[in-house]
């Protein structure tokens, strides 16, 4: 069963993301981002605009090849091309479809309150499928 995790609080959440991405591939995880299109640009251009120390080996999805190399994918959809990634940050409003074939999913919420409504609704969905969820509260955690 998909291991589910909930970050609340982070004040920046594509910010808190790329922090997030650098710290679990350093422990060699391989991770898809899914987000909105506007989010995946985003997240693009900060992690190519980083120091070269800090680089961090990614691919945005194009839906024509699987990145099968690349230790991170952004990505606007859930494919079956991205299953040999074990882990799924998901910076969307809904519950990512398809995403049980992942080991681990991980909901990214912050300070706002609407999107503290959404992952409240998300939260309550992975209950109702009988997910064990684990709650990691940022603001003790001093965001990182």
């Amino acid at each position: 069963m998909t291991d589910i995790a909930f970050h609340f609080g982070a004040p920046n959440k594509l910010e808190y993301v790329g922090r997030l991405l650098r710290k679990a591939v350093a422990r060699g995880a391989r991770l898809t981002v899914l987000a909105p299109p506007a989010q995946v640009q985003y997240l693009d251009a900060s992690l190519w605009a980083t120091s070269p120390t800090d680089f961090l080996v990614h691919a945005v999805d194009d839906g024509q090849a699987p990145h099968a190399m690349c230790p991170v994918v952004l990505t606007s959809r859930v494919h079956g091309a991205l299953k040999n990634h074990s882990v799924l940050v998901n910076l969307t409003t809904a519950v990512p479809a398809d995403f049980v074939q992942f080991e681990r999913v991980i909901e990214v919420v912050s300070v706002d309150d609407d999107d503290r409504a959404l992952a409240r609704n998300r939260w309550k969905h992975y209950v109702q499928q009988g997910y064990e969820i684990q709650r990691h509260d940022l603001k003790l955690k001093g965001a990182e």
